[in-house]
């Protein structure tokens, strides 16, 4: 984590788009990294009344965040919970869903096509000995498992954060394991919809602790600097405690807004952003940039630039990836809850 590049790399991949309750705009650099290790899904009709927007930072490699960002929004589809109505608990599975795919040979051969050169080529050279049976590439999705030299993969060492935010009429949820963060502005006021899982929080210690890891200057088992995570398959190794207690766990937490006439957009992004920024200083950032400029992509190259560190070394030299989530119509309802906990709008504290 602390190679760089002898001069940042500030080519931006942006992108904006909406519908007629929202319009976003999304932009992602390297920086001074050498690789590019973050992801992003931006999704304003995951159906006729729902929205999908995510960010994925990875870490130890990219092809776990090019994996959630590929499919989680896809499982959140296909359980049987969200065509009840239930998107949480629909969210809430699709996380954990995310690591039982990668293990096995599809999640292996799926790892190396999104993976480095490295793993591409490797997986090149397999598929000239093996590949999938005649038609197995054309069975739906949720016919995963494949047989094959690697059916025994117990998963990646590497992974990813995931924080996604899901809007549907008046209804967002946000879900979110890891150090990536939501924020919504609510009347020029910032509010975290998700809380950093970092390993020194006192919930989070006593599960990986009680999961028999440790804890070593802030990172987990002395490697990993957060306590939730998508993949990190070597720290969830314990056959006896469920996948919610493992010393690393994928389990989201959740926060459900009940969106109201004074909110005014969300912000989406990576630690690249929040390491430099408080919520509060994004969202004065924000607001001030969309005075002068109409377009939102245009406003995040803007943040993007202002946290790039002039040097290398220190905070503004991460991969930064950052989703503007603008809403057209909110309801007038202002009742907020949480599905965790419950969160009205008194208890949403300013940051």
């Amino acid at each position: 984590m602390g190679v760089y590049l002898s001069t940042p790399k500030t080519e931006k991949y942006s992108g904006e788009g909406g519908n007629d309750r929202l319009r976003y705009g999304l932009a992602s650099m390297q920086g001074w990294r050498t690789t590019m290790e973050d992801a992003h899904t931006a999704l304003p009709r995951l159906d006729e009344c729902t929205s999908f927007f995510g960010v994925y930072d990875g870490h130890g490699g990219k092809a776990v965040s090019k994996f959630c960002a590929k499919h989680l929004h896809l499982q959140v589809l296909k359980n049987e919970a969200y065509s009840s109505g239930d998107l949480a608990t629909s969210v809430l599975k699709s996380f954990f869903r995310m690591d039982e795919m990668m293990k096995g040979q599809r999640g292996w051969r799926e790892l190396a096509e999104l993976g480095d050169k490295g793993q591409k080529f490797t997986g090149m050279l397999e598929g000239i000995i093996w590949s999938p049976k005649p038609g197995e590439s054309d069975k739906p999705e949720d016919t995963w498992t494949e047989e094959g030299p690697h059916s025994h993969f117990p998963g990646p060492t590497s992974g990813s954060t995931a924080c996604v935010a899901i809007i549907r009429n008046d209804e967002l949820i946000v879900a979110n394991a890891g150090d990536s963060r939501c924020v919504l502005s609510r009347k020029g006021r910032a509010y975290d919809l998700s809380k950093d899982h970092k390993p020194d929080l006192d919930a989070e210690k006593e599960r990986i602790l009680n999961a028999g890891g440790f804890i070593v200057a802030g990172r987990v088992n002395g490697s990993l600097n957060l306590a939730r995570a998508i993949g990190d398959m070597e720290l969830k190794q314990n056959e006896f405690l469920p996948a919610e207690r493992q010393i690393v766990t994928a389990e989201p937490e959740l926060n459900t807004v009940k969106l109201s006439e004074d909110d005014e957009f969300i912000v989406l992004a990576c630690d690249g952003i929040w390491d430099c920024m408080s919520s509060q200083e994004v969202v004065d950032f924000v607001h001030k940039e969309m005075n002068t400029e109409d377009s939102l992509s245009a406003v995040c190259e803007k943040l993007l630039d202002h946290c790039l560190a002039p040097v290398s070394g220190g905070d503004g030299c991460d991969n930064m990836t950052v989703i503007i989530v603008k809403f057209k119509k909110p309801s007038k309802s202002a009742a907020t809850s949480s599905t965790n906990q419950s969160v009205s709008s008194e208890e949403m504290r300013p940051k």
